[in-house]
């Protein structure tokens, strides 16, 4: 599979059942997936196959993920969440 079928692949699957989600990772996605290393685009494709329930507590910060390499693509996520997000407004992540 090409570069550009995988990247569009992984942009639908980032879609989730839940607007709270798609409002983390469908940016996160259009404009982080390509410039991250291998090893955390990988780390990126074992996130987009938990439950929509886990991912929603992780980027709430109501639990960790237990698995490491797990928190550190949950961590970047809620970083460039929270970079995103303009002072004073509604985030879709917990604040820091």
């Amino acid at each position: 599979m090409d570069a550009d079928t995988e990247f569009k692949r992984t942009c639908w699957h980032s879609r989730r059942g839940m607007l709270e989600l798609d409002l983390v990772l469908e940016p996160f996605v259009q404009q982080c997936y390509r410039l991250l290393p291998k090893q955390d685009q990988q780390r990126y494709q074992r996130l987009l196959e938990c439950e929509d329930t886990e991912l929603f507590a992780w980027f709430l910060g109501r639990v960790r993920p237990e698995d490491e390499d797990l928190a550190l693509i949950v961590d970047q996520i809620l970083s460039f969440a929270r970079s995103r997000s303009a002072p004073g407004s509604a985030s879709a992540v917990a604040p820091e």
